[in-house]
């Protein structure tokens, strides 16, 4: 199956792998991504961490290589390497120039269908993973944002990928190795790349790569067990942190690309309402700042204030109050020409990285079932009227909303 649009051509093989290229003129990078279904979401209760250990693991050596000639190879293809672990995904990439496409892929094919995973790398990767949980103890908004997340989104979508100290030391080598296998299958899995591409020739390569590949991942169900409302971390520092966390559209609903220019507006750097009341007025605060993500499912806006526990409750009430003077609808022209332009200018940014824009359009396939051009994205900002977004902002529902803080003492929760 395939399906094209413009500069960009969509390949379904016969085991279920979608290939998804994109051809950016005037460059000569090609970025390579495989998104493989094998997120946090999928871990066992017992063994949360597993997809961090495992990110680890995939570095270190794969097909005929051990780590250092895997290391070798990539860099005699002139291509970078990278692994992500996610909520939803594993996520394993490569950049090099488009006349190397053939010389890398096979590299980042071995790390998908043939990683080593040995038994001596096991251990050295358990400890990375676990250093990685006890670095949040030196990031405080890190563990806020978090426990945010624990408590607004409902299961298994609600997990830190950093996972658990108690769920990393629990796995054990044979149980991560049957873990990924388990669950890197083609049917679930996208393979993207952006830049210098020839098409026809990536689908002949990843076609050679694959033969024999079969399997299926789904998306674990989301559980119904979110709690909300008010939450604190009790914390001996100098600091607190503040998050205000609610509801937005989701990805395709006709009104994302107004709540992405609402909070523009709340949130579009030292013109934005929040850097402005919160931080420059009043000097309630160090830091401030709002964002908007949205998949299929759902949509999530943050709010944050980072502040002194004197000032802290201050911060919070004064964070609540500009939220729901948004909702008033009284957004003003120049407000709303600088949100465009902001977002605009991020969108451009964006595109001129091909390894951003792989990750976009496996974002968008997944999210959509289709690619987005920034032309059309930026087409759906400009199309917003001034009265369009104020009367969306004043039926906007930001559904049960979660506050969490961390800090020396708890706070009054804004009625």
């Amino acid at each position: 199956m395939i399906e094209s649009s413009s500069n960009t051509r969509v390949h379904q093989f016969d085991n279920g792998l979608v290939l998804i290229t994109e051809r950016v003129s005037g460059v000569q990078s090609l970025a390579l991504r495989c998104v493989l279904p094998a997120g946090a979401v999928f871990e066992d209760i017992h063994n949360l961490g597993a997809s961090s250990v495992c990110a680890e693991m995939l570095m270190r050596g794969a097909g005929d290589l051990d780590s250092k000639a895997q290391a070798i190879a990539f860099d005699r293809a002139g291509a970078l390497r990278d692994v992500e672990n996610a909520i939803r995904f594993m996520q394993i990439s490569t950049t090099t120039l488009g006349h190397r496409a053939a010389d890398a892929l096979p590299l980042l094919m071995d790390m998908v269908r043939r990683p080593r995973m040995s038994q001596e790398s096991f251990a050295p990767a358990q400890e990375l993973a676990m250093l990685g949980v006890a670095s949040l103890e030196d990031d405080p908004q890190h563990r806020a944002a978090l426990k945010a997340r624990e408590r607004h989104l409902p299961s298994p979508y609600n997990r830190s990928t950093y996972g658990t100290k108690e769920g990393i030391a629990s796995l054990s080598h044979e149980s991560l190795c049957e873990w990924w296998n388990t669950l890197a299958t083609p049917r679930g899995t996208m393979m993207t790349a952006a830049g210098d591409v020839d098409h026809d020739q990536l689908i002949e390569l990843v076609g050679e790569q694959t033969t024999g590949w079969t399997g299926e991942t789904s998306m674990p169900t989301p559980g119904d067990n979110s709690t909300r409302g008010y939450g604190h971390l009790e914390d001996d520092s100098n600091q607190v942190q503040i998050l205000v966390v609610h509801d937005g559209p989701a990805i395709a609903h006709a009104d994302n690309p107004l709540e992405r220019l609402a909070i523009a507006v709340l949130s579009g750097g030292m013109s934005g309402r929040l850097f402005t009341e919160v931080r420059e007025k009043r000097g309630l605060c160090y830091s401030v700042s709002s964002s908007y993500r949205a998949d299929k499912d759902r949509g999530v806006v943050s709010n944050y204030v980072g502040t002194t526990p004197e000032r802290a409750q201050e911060s919070l009430d004064v964070l609540h109050a500009e939220l729901h003077r948004l909702n008033e609808g009284n957004v003003t022209q120049e407000e709303l020409a600088r949100a465009k332009t902001g977002l605009k200018s991020k969108l451009v940014f964006a595109g001129e990285s091909t390894k951003a824009r792989a990750g976009a359009l496996a974002a968008d396939y997944f999210n959509l079932g289709r690619i987005r051009s920034l032309e059309e994205i930026v087409a759906q900002l400009d199309a917003v009227s001034l009265d369009e977004l104020n009367v969306y902002l004043k039926r906007r529902d930001l559904g049960t909303i979660t506050i969490q803080t961390l800090g020396p003492s708890a706070l009054t929760p804004p009625s």
